[in-house]
């Protein structure tokens, strides 16, 4: 019995300081996906979205970056993330083949709360990427993320830590 009651005593830890508590955290990532835009005319006619990163890991040249993609670039991503990477890479929202029937009655794939839905999904999708470590270190993600626009003719290679 008495080596039940030593099994719960409590574990003393190191007060926290206010700096511990209230300064910037010791490594983050932050990925926002907001902004939609519809842009083009008829066939010719996508929505973008911005990403606005902040970090302070090494691994990332620019600290923060704020780029726009539409959803044709992140299924780039997502190929290249399979094909280039040991990363088990999750499924990005769904391509909403019925929603680009034509006589529906709404505006389909640019129905205000289409894109939002598509929004959210594709900022998990990518907080869930960006997150990983080994991801991290594959330059389509790098691009992705903070170059302006997307070299689909890049050749593929790992980061080095900065």
């Amino acid at each position: 019995m008495a080596d039940a009651i030593a099994d719960t005593r409590r574990l003393y830890s190191k007060p926290q300081s206010i700096n511990d508590a209230y300064g910037p955290p010791s490594n983050f990532l932050e990925i926002d996906v907001a902004n939609p835009e519809t842009v083009g005319v008829g066939r010719n006619r996508y929505t973008t979205y911005e990403l606005r990163l902040k970090t302070n890991l090494p691994i990332f040249r620019v600290k923060e970056s704020r780029v726009r993609r539409r959803y044709s670039d992140f299924e780039w991503l997502r190929g290249e993330l399979e094909r280039e990477s040991k990363v088990v890479v999750p499924p990005l929202p769904g391509k909403a083949l019925f929603r680009q029937l034509p006589f529906r009655g709404d505006d389909g794939i640019f129905d205000d709360s289409f894109i939002e839905e598509r929004r959210q999904g594709l900022e998990q999708f990518l907080n869930k990427v960006a997150g990983h470590p080994l991801a991290q270190n594959e330059r389509c993600l790098h691009m992705f993320l903070q170059d302006e626009s997307v070299d689909k003719t890049y050749t593929p290679s790992k980061i080095r830590s900065a």
